[in-house]
């Protein structure tokens, strides 16, 4: 049982730091703005970027500062993640909360940062900067395409649970 990796062993609650961290795939699709209907709570992504996503490597420029320029910012945290509803499908917080499996292109089990932007899942040459975009507008530049990319990708090998 050993032998197996810490996300098939470990509930997100048992893993440490390290771990946690590296369960992000590097999508950058979290930092997409969205945006969310008053009055249903339904919630729509857009393809512009936060001003801190880099759009190469679809990581934050200044993750451990982020909350100085991006007050409002979201803290994916163990005791959140089965809250936040608009977690991509593809998301290895949510897969490992779901007990189910990363997929072949997850950092995690490539072994390489950037099979995520080959299988197509990221954000990479997708979007704008939250900076190239009048707040008014955002409406915009709705898609659907970040609760779609892994509709190609291969399913997850097995359950975790």
């Amino acid at each position: 049982m050993n032998d197996l990796p810490f996300w098939k062993r470990k509930t997100l609650a048992e893993m440490n730091a390290e771990e946690w961290e590296s369960l992000c795939d590097g999508c950058g699709l979290c930092c997409l703005n969205k945006l969310e209907e008053w009055d249903s709570g339904d919630v729509y992504f857009t393809s512009v970027r936060c001003k801190l996503l880099d759009s190469e490597s679809c990581r934050c420029s200044s993750y451990p500062n982020r909350w100085d320029f991006v007050p409002d910012c979201v803290q994916l945290t163990k005791e959140n993640v089965s809250e936040i509803a608009w977690l991509p499908p593809t998301c290895g917080y949510r897969l490992v909360n779901e007990g189910r499996d990363l997929y072949w292109w997850h950092p995690l089990v490539s072994g390489d940062p950037e099979t995520v932007h080959a299988a197509g899942i990221s954000a990479r040459g997708r979007t704008i900067s939250e900076n190239d975009v009048d707040i008014d507008d955002f409406e915009d530049y709705v898609v659907d395409w970040p609760l779609t990319v892994g509709e190609d990708a291969e399913e997850p090998a097995e359950k975790t649970g």
